[in-house]
């Protein structure tokens, strides 16, 4: 499979961000159309199973809803459309060409998604707590570095990838456990072969942070659309990436972090065959900017159906979001003793497989241990509200009835 070449117009929306489709959550062993059959790299055998196998179906569920609502924006009315677009038409006024991904399997291989990337085995990013694993050996990838050494290994320099990505996290206004990233990579000419101390203090180094640094800040003012901005850059640390650094940019009053990139590590080359090289590689979430650029509230409201909000963007334009309503939120509390075995992810994600997009925010409100049994209870604020509607105290009393029965069946809790 080839890439394509940068174009303007280029979209986010059901061919890519509908991954799980394409990996055959509908019951589809092919999964998706045939236009993205045509485009999908090969990918890890799949047979039709159900993503993310082996895990409970609510969790199932939670995932799957967010895939399927990704494939409902219409091109051209979301706000998530705008950052590819306009990063990949920045990529595209420079004088290199950047061969450009957005249809790749969202299943990759652990030794794709974190050994490739030098991502130790007891990383907390690689715990079925924090990642979605198909198999043992697959995974639903957590970051578009995941077909990183892909393309390094069939021979691209300069590319860029963008897709869904998944990982369980927490429940609030800006996490949700589909979402989309960006990642660039580039490669510099031929380089003195040198030891990591000797090449990390070389001006060679330097020179590499210099041009990421430049190409950077050059897509941030494009992306704010502001050749002014405030800037700043940080130190940072990376597995697959050093130096690395993060880029801060001042924007309504307040430093925010916009992205996280780096010098690509001498051993990611190294498992690519390309010890003689050297490069840089960033990755940037797509939501995260756009909620700060449009001025989203709620992570949620990516994946409405309501036309009240798609109806507001134009792709090419920054504008602020209207607020179309502010439908009133309903509090549950659920308290229980914790098995030392205890994940709060878990607990979060069981919460979106019975409630959905319901759960605006799950809140930690109180924690103890007791004297004598010095056993530990928790107790969580769950926040209910929807996008579109009122809910009712039987709608939501029933969920969390539900809730509660399930985490105590699920994961072995003692309900207070």
């Amino acid at each position: 499979r080839k890439p394509r070449k940068a174009r303007n117009g280029v979209v986010v929306r059901g061919d890519v961000v509908g991954g799980l489709a394409r990996a055959g959550v509908r019951g589809d062993p092919e999964g998706g159309s045939k236009r993205d059959r045509a485009r999908r790299d090969d990918g890890p055998e799949r047979g039709g199973v159900a993503v993310p196998g082996g895990r409970p179906r609510e969790q199932r569920d939670a995932v799957h809803r967010g895939a399927r609502r990704a494939e409902l924006a219409p091109e051209g009315e979301s706000p998530v459309v705008h950052n590819p677009e306009t990063d990949e038409a920045y990529f595209e006024g420079l004088e290199e060409e950047y061969a450009i991904f957005d249809g790749e399997d969202p299943v990759v291989t652990t030794t794709a998604c974190f050994d490739d990337l030098l991502i130790p085995p007891d990383h907390p990013g690689r715990q079925k707590s924090d990642t979605y694993y198909v198999t043992k050996e697959t995974v639903l990838r957590t970051h578009t570095s995941a077909h990183q050494s892909q393309h390094l290994r069939a021979g691209y320099e300069r590319f860029l990838c963008t897709g869904d990505v998944y990982r369980r996290d927490e429940i609030d206004a800006s996490h949700f456990p589909a979402f989309h990233q960006m990642e660039g990579v580039k490669l510099m000419p031929e380089s003195l072969e040198m030891s990591r101390e000797d090449w990390l203090a070389s001006p060679q180094c330097a020179a590499v942070a210099s041009d990421l640094k430049k190409t950077l800040e050059g897509l941030v003012d494009a992306v704010f659309q502001n050749p002014d901005l405030e800037k700043r850059w940080r130190d940072d640390y990376f597995p697959f990436t050093e130096p690395s650094f993060e880029l801060d940019v001042f924007y309504q009053g307040e430093w925010m972090e916009v992205l996280g990139c780096g010098v690509i590590h001498t051993g990611v080359l190294d498992r690519c065959a390309l010890a003689s090289r050297r490069g840089w590689a960033f990755g940037l979430g797509l939501e995260r900017l756009a909620m700060v650029l449009f001025e989203i509230p709620d992570i949620r409201l990516f994946w409405t159906e309501d036309p009240r909000f798609h109806s507001q963007f134009t792709s090419g334009d920054v504008v602020q979001f209207k607020p179309y309503s502010k439908y009133p939120p309903v509090f549950k509390d659920v308290a229980f003793w914790i098995p030392d075995s205890y994940q709060e992810n878990d607990f979060f994600e069981l919460a979106r497989g019975v409630a959905g997009d319901l759960v605006e925010q799950i809140a930690e409100i109180d924690s103890f241990q007791h004297p004598k049994t010095l056993k530990t209870s928790k107790c969580y604020r769950v926040t209910y509200r929807s996008m579109d509607r009122s809910l009712t105290d039987l709608e939501i009393n029933a969920i969390q009835n539900d809730l509660r029965d399930q985490v105590a069946d699920t994961l072995h809790v003692e309900l207070r």
